[in-house]
């Protein structure tokens, strides 16, 4: 009995070590965290110190009815002086098309209000805006005229009309050239160029754009041949200008 009893008390304070052991650990734990989280964490998250007190709003207020009121007031920060960059003003070029709106007085403030004599237009305060036209859509029917001879009956002739890019295809050379520079140039994918379609009413498979891609990369493949013919003719290739200058 004495030896199960002794067994019972060594057991429980075996408990007792592990329980406190499992504390400490979860707390090292957290203070690993905490640390990992303060070295690693972004700089920008950090919060101002002048911003600790919007969360004691009603504290700060009560502080302010003490007679210690040196005690409460808030140390100031001195922010280095720097030198603002002024960024220059968007221009619009002058070679984009105008469309003029013109504003005018109404027909009974054209008088002057102390003699009543007509006024005379001096000119214009002019203010410009750039402004943009979305994608529009339009359907181009090509039309084959046809004819016969009203005589015999018997000649028929249809006029032909220019090769397109995709024969029989939906596609216009516009339609493929626009498609190509969203992919290829604004880094759109095919998927988002479905949806953009969507929006103005077309529904557009995604196959679709891919196959009219590749039809494109047939198309201007003799294009490419012509440029890497141009490129092998240099004595030098795929060199930067600056080792060019030092070899001479």
């Amino acid at each position: 009995m004495e030896n199960t009893r002794h067994m019972r008390e060594e057991i429980e304070f075996l408990k007792a070590q592990l329980n406190l052991k499992d504390q400490r650990i979860h707390s090292l734990e957290e203070l690993i965290q905490f640390f990992k989280s303060k070295q690693f964490s972004a700089k920008s998250e950090k919060v101002p110190a002048s911003q600790l007190g919007l969360f004691n709003e009603a504290e700060s207020l009560d502080s302010e009815g003490n007679d210690n009121a040196e005690d409460n007031l808030v140390p100031a920060v001195i922010v280095k002086s720097h030198t603002r960059i002024k960024k220059p003003r968007v221009s619009i070029p002058d070679a984009l098309p105008r469309e003029n709106k013109d504003y005018d007085l109404a027909d009974e403030e054209k008088f002057c209000p102390h003699d009543n004599t007509p006024l005379t237009c001096i000119g214009t305060e002019d203010h410009e805006q750039l402004d943009i036209i979305p994608a529009k859509v339009n359907v181009i029917r090509h039309r084959r005229l046809k004819y016969s001879c009203p005589c015999c009956k018997q000649y028929h002739i249809t006029a032909t009309k220019p090769k397109q890019p995709i024969e029989k295809g939906i596609a216009s050379a516009g339609l493929l050239a626009y498609v190509a520079t969203q992919k290829y140039c604004d880094a759109m994918p095919l998927y988002r160029q479905t949806e953009s379609f969507k929006r103005l009413g077309i529904h557009l498979d995604r196959t679709n754009l891919a196959n009219w891609m590749i039809r494109c990369g047939t198309l201007i493949q003799p294009l490419i041949n012509l440029l890497q013919e141009h490129v092998l003719e240099r004595s030098v290739i795929h060199m930067d200008d600056d080792c060019m200058d030092a070899g001479r």
